[in-house]
């Protein structure tokens, strides 16, 4: 049997009154050994932020408002059923020591590296931005070659701020590490300062505005070709207007309609991991931030299995 077809169907939790795990999945704490196309991991981690902390709650935030995505059996405009198709488990929050960000990196990045062992695809709930940088960390090493980066965000997140540990530095050291090729990673919707020396195709926010979708995917596909991409999405990406809940928001984003229709256009990539981040429910407004995280994991999961049923 392909790892991509039904796997025994998974246990219907539709009828289960569980909003702990996404999509109401159940808990799984013994996630390395057990059979799974996608491992959901939640990073309840906000020490790395220069603006409003709270998103430590954002795995709690896009799980529990997930239930409301759960009862369609082809979700809209998807023509199949995502778990006819693939399965996935869902590990609960990683664990670290409080107050500790370098314990909470070595962490994430020694889960992450067992779950690709274990040859699943991973799905990461920040926590603020800075959990993309031990992510990346893993993904290299597990591949062992740099990585293109998709990276949706307002900021450009390459700043040196002189610490290792700040939510807007991780792609100034990834690059330095080796992790990432800039020259073939793409940022869409950037509307703060960058520095076009560093090498990152920058679609700006008042560009990506203005071009159509399509063009939009062009661009990327352009950039990243066959390459491994790491997607990695900053709700502040989405104009304040539809993503309040979040610590540095930033006027003149993108809509949730155009970043829907521009990730489920992503199914010809080879995509190899996937994070939202920046969700900080404190802030939000009837869960209108949750929600929008929630549907882009969701569509995320989507796009993986829509790519394997192409390749397989």
């Amino acid at each position: 049997m392909s790892q991509y077809q039904t796997l025994g169907h998974q246990e219907d939790t539709s009828l289960v009154a569980n909003t702990f795990g996404f999509c109401r999945a159940p808990l799984c704490f013994d996630p390395y050994s057990v059979k799974a196309d996608i491992a959901i991991t939640g990073v309840p981690f906000d020490m790395a932020t220069s603006g409003r902390s709270g998103t430590r709650f954002g795995p709690q935030g896009i799980r529990g408002i997930s239930a409301q995505l759960d009862w369609e059996h082809c979700r809209y405009p998807w023509d199949f059923c995502l778990k006819d198709v693939l399965s996935f488990i869902d590990c609960g929050d990683l664990v670290y020591p409080s107050g500790d960000s370098t314990a909470m990196a070595q962490a994430l990045e020694a889960h992450t590296l067992k779950l690709l062992q274990s040859g699943k695809t991973c799905l990461t709930f920040g926590g603020d931005h800075f959990i993309t940088l031990p992510l990346l960390r893993a993904h290299h090493k597990f591949l062992g070659r740099k990585i293109s980066l998709l990276h949706f965000d307002a900021h450009s997140d390459t700043y040196d701020n002189g610490s290792a540990c700040d939510h807007g530095t991780m792609f100034y050291h990834a690059p330095k590490e080796g992790l990432i090729d800039p020259y073939a990673s793409v940022q869409v919707g950037i509307r703060t300062e960058y520095d076009p020396r560093l090498g990152f195709n920058v679609i700006h926010g008042a560009l990506a505005n203005d071009l159509t979708v399509n063009e939009i995917v062009e661009r990327i596909s352009a950039t990243v070709q066959d390459n491994p991409v790491y997607l990695t999405f900053d709700i502040d990406c989405l104009d304040p207007a539809y993503a309040p809940g979040t610590g540095t928001p930033v006027c003149g984003g993108l809509t949730t309609d155009k970043v829907l229709k521009i990730v489920r256009l992503l199914t010809h990539l080879n995509i190899i991991g996937f994070d939202i981040v920046e969700v900080a429910p404190p802030f939000d407004h009837g869960d209108i931030t949750s929600l929008a995280g929630a549907t882009l994991a969701l569509d995320f999961m989507y796009v993986h299995a829509a790519h394997h049923r192409k390749v397989h």
